[in-house]
Order: C-alpha cells, then sequence, then structure tokens
C-alpha cells in the first residue's frame, strides 16, 4: 500500500517513522513515548486515568521523531485485541508542533502501518468525540453514539479499504 503523498515533508530534517513491538522499544524510547502521552492526555486535558492500561505490550508502538525528538506517536492492534478489527489508539502530537500537520502525518502513517504489516482492512478507533471531523477527513466514518471514556465523550469510527 502506498504512503499518502502530503506524509512526504520538505523539512530539511525529514520525520524519521519507527515501528516497535513492546519489547523492541528502548527503555528511553518507551519513557519518552510514556511522558508524551502523560504530557497530552493526563496534564493538557486534565484528565485523570490510567493510561498505562495493560495493553501496550499487545500494540505496536509508532513514533514520528525529528532529529531524535518524539513528535508524533500512535499504538497500532491487530484484530481481536482492543476491537474485532484491527484498531489504532493514543494518537497524539507534541503540543510545541500542533498546526504542523503532524497529526494528520501520524494518522496517515498509522493506517499505512496496520495494512502493511497485517493486510489491508477495516480499523476500529475510538475517538474523542471533538476530533470526529478530523477523523472523518482521513476517511473514518461514525459508527456509534457517543460514549462517555475517562470523562470525555468518545466516538467509535470505522476506516474501511
Amino acid at each position: 500500500m502506498p504512503k499518502p503523498a502530503h506524509i512526504m515533508s520538505a523539512h530539511p530534517h525529514p520525520m524519521v517513522w519507527e515501528f516497535d513491538r513492546f519489547l523492541e522499544l528502548s527503555v528511553h524510547s518507551l519513557y519518552e513515548l510514556l511522558q508524551l502521552r502523560a504530557e497530552v492526555y493526563v496534564v493538557e486535558q486534565k484528565c485523570v486515568f490510567q493510561d498505562m492500561d495493560g495493553s501496550d505490550d499487545q500494540a505496536v508502538h509508532l513514533r514520528g521523531l525529528r532529529d531524535g525528538q518524539l513528535l508524533a506517536y500512535a499504538r497500532c492492534y491487530p484484530a481481536g485485541v482492543k476491537y474485532v478489527e484491527a484498531s489504532i489508539g493514543r494518537v497524539t502530537t507534541r503540543p510545541s508542533v500542533r498546526g504542523q500537520k503532524f497529526g494528520h502525518h501520524v494518522l496517515d502513517e498509522a493506517v499505512h502501518r496496520v495494512c502493511k504489516e497485517w493486510g489491508v482492512q477495516p480499523i476500529r478507533i475510538g475517538a474523542q468525540a471533538r476530533l470526529e471531523r478530523f477523523y472523518q477527513g482521513h476517511g473514518f466514518a461514525t459508527d456509534s453514539k457517543v460514549y462517555i471514556e475517562d470523562g470525555i465523550d468518545h466516538i467509535e469510527m470505522l476506516w474501511k479499504p
């Protein structure tokens, strides 16, 4: 499956994508991704929840780095772990680079990697409802009513090839 054209960057230091299983992550890489998730989901969004939910070891972790700094992240799962379908979660970007399309890049790269790793197939996500239009812009369709998770409105969305 070819990468979307807008993944490529004209920046002199392009984004480097790493896609590693839990036990392949270095201690430093694991610490950095957990730190980013805490910065965004706990501190920025003021949401007290158990981010380390016991499923990181079943995920493949997509990390977008530029000049060695983690700027974008998502965790990807094969079908049957989080949902019947393959799934993507914890899609995030470093707050300091917001507005520079990193969220679009990491989501496109995550879809690409899921399809490359486990075959082209539907992908389900549990998205924050406020981001519904963002995900729709990447081909995800709303597939549930709003539900509350960790005090935040969420919806399930489904991407079909």
